[in-house]
């Protein structure tokens, strides 16, 4: 079979075996072309899977220590002073309140429950707030760190002097045991 095509090729013209040798390069170089973003995809997940997997075995070869540091921040904790999702609400718009932020909206709440502890969130959204009350209110939530803490602020400032819109993220944490 071979010497037939050998023989077939050779009896060619000089740019009929140069259009089929180009024909044929050009036929590999697709092939590799598609076999190295195959091999690449390959390398980066297997990189990937071998990165998650080592930080995975580093938190669980760490899990006792990590286990006994909640324990002591728990028992730093005033379990009375925890605050619960509710408690967590009505304190939110009790500061913003005595702060003077009217035009407020206590919105979307998320719940982390752990073994130990629970952390709460809530989205508090202000529109139409000067400084001077928005600075009152951060203060207000720092006096109460490390039961109520802003996990995330984001100002928008319309231009001239407008009134300011500011997005909070407040959390706070609850002791279980």
């Amino acid at each position: 079979m071979i010497r037939t095509l050998r023989a077939l090729f050779l009896a060619r013209l000089l740019r009929e075996k140069l259009l089929l040798v180009a024909f044929a390069v050009l036929g590999v170089a697709m092939w590799f072309s598609g076999f190295s973003k195959r091999a690449g995809a390959f390398w980066r997940e297997q990189r990937s899977t071998t990165t998650a997997l080592a930080e995975q075995k580093q938190w669980l070869n760490n899990r006792v220590s990590i286990d006994e540091s909640a324990q002591k921040a728990a028992g730093r904790l005033d379990a009375a002073q925890t605050l619960d999702p509710l408690r967590l609400y009505a304190e939110v718009d009790k500061l913003a309140a005595a702060a003077g932020l009217a035009s407020r909206n206590l919105g979307e709440q998320r719940d982390v429950i752990g073994e130990q502890f629970s952390i709460h969130s809530l989205q508090v959204t202000v529109n139409k707030a000067e400084w001077e009350p928005l600075k009152k209110f951060y203060l207000s939530v720092q006096a109460r760190s490390p039961y109520i803490s802003i996990e995330q602020f984001a100002l928008q400032a319309p231009p001239a002097g407008s009134p300011l819109t500011a997005i909070l993220r407040v959390s706070s944490v609850e002791v279980l045991r």
